[in-house]
């Protein structure tokens, strides 16, 4: 009698299983992050913000915020952007308390987020220095977009998340604030997921290699 699988190889069992299946049958994890500057080198994460997308809808019940101590001076032109002062998180967590957070609610979830690639990057750096693997399966609203000709497709510059929603017909909450931006880009997951699935892309892997492909051609 072979021995039972791991429990690692059945999360991979899991999450490939359901991304063959509709997209509204997937769990998604709609992160945000604020930062003390886009110095991918450098910068570090002030605060982080997330949303739970299951069957289709936002479950607010299930939203996670919180500030983080930074490792580095907040940059002025960051604070003129989300108003994070160095003094607002001179008490914060530590950044592997965040870590802790978002591992717990990415687990067998889809992660989404606007221009994936900025979130990705941090959050590769935040595990790593936890001594954790960041691997996750994303899907990038802004790739989406274009996939779904809302945003120009050879515009180098990523949709602003703002001008996006607005363009779809969708509220804005509390701009440049993590959690508000999470709720901003999970319905416009939505609104556009609602649109690729009548052309065909259905399930949640048709979602992901759209995000996918669209990295490959050099955007992120």
């Amino acid at each position: 009698m072979g021995s039972a699988p791991s429990m690692r190889a059945h999360r991979r069992f899991r999450r490939a299983d359901a991304l063959v299946r509709p997209w509204r049958d997937a769990e998604f994890a709609v992160v945000d992050l604020e930062t003390t500057g886009l110095d991918l080198a450098r910068d570090t994460i002030v605060s982080y913000g997330a949303v739970v997308v299951r069957h289709g809808r936002i479950v607010m019940a299930e939203s996670v915020y919180g500030l983080v101590h930074p490792e580095c001076d907040i940059r002025p032109e960051a604070v003129a952007v989300h108003t994070i002062r160095e003094a607002d998180v001179a008490d914060a967590p530590p950044l592997s308390e965040a870590v802790g957070v978002l591992r717990h609610l990415l687990t067998d979830r889809v992660l989404v987020a606007h221009a994936a690639w900025v979130e990705t990057a941090f959050l590769s750096r935040a595990f790593r220095d936890s001594g954790l693997k960041f691997r996750p399966t994303v899907v990038d609203t802004a790739a989406l977009a274009r996939a779904v000709g809302v945003a120009p497709r050879q515009h180098r510059c990523e949709p602003n998340l703002e001008w996006l929603a607005d363009t779809l017909g969708l509220p804005v909450v509390d701009p440049h604030h993590a959690l508000g931006d999470a709720v901003t880009t999970a319905q416009v997951f939505l609104a556009l997921a609602s649109r690729l699935e009548r052309l065909g892309h259905d399930t949640a892997r048709s979602l992901v290699d759209l995000s996918a492909g669209d990295r490959r051609l050099g955007r992120g």
